[in-house]
């Protein structure tokens, strides 16, 4: 088989590769918690609010395990979001794994909450992805 047939056959072969190696990334399993950050929810807004780029080197694309009290639970468009307050109008808004909507159901407002996730950001709330409840306790 010449050269430049082989081409396109190692390219999919690639393009397969990044897609498996990234499917498992994102959906890697959040159970060693020993090297995770761990902040209460206005302290984590604040930090953000105060200084996004420090609080990005620190916090973003990192396992965070945050603890709150929940302002709302939605339940749209197939997502699961849980929101804990946070200082002024800010929130952290964490966006939970499907396997988590029976506990996510249970979930109360006022509810002091242990969420872990990989925050991503700030755009006026802090983001959390792929959220799972550690331990949850009613007020």
């Amino acid at each position: 088989m010449k050269n430049y047939l082989k081409i396109p056959y190692l390219l999919v072969l690639l393009a397969l590769s990044v897609v498996v190696f990234l499917f498992f990334r994102i959906n890697s399993n959040h159970k060693d918690t020993s090297k995770n950050q761990s902040i209460s929810a206005p302290q984590l807004v604040h930090l953000f609010v105060t200084n996004e780029v420090a609080a990005n080197t620190i916090y973003k694309s990192k396992l965070v395990e945050v603890e709150g009290v929940v302002k709302k639970v939605n339940f749209l468009n197939g997502r699961i979001t849980v929101f804990l307050n946070g200082v002024s109008t800010s929130s952290v808004l964490c966006d939970m794994t499907k396997s988590q909507l029976k506990v996510a159901k249970k979930l109360k407002k006022d509810q002091k909450v242990k969420l872990k996730g990989v925050c991503k950001g700030f755009l006026n709330d802090v983001i959390m992805l792929n959220c799972t409840l550690i331990n949850s306790k009613h007020q």
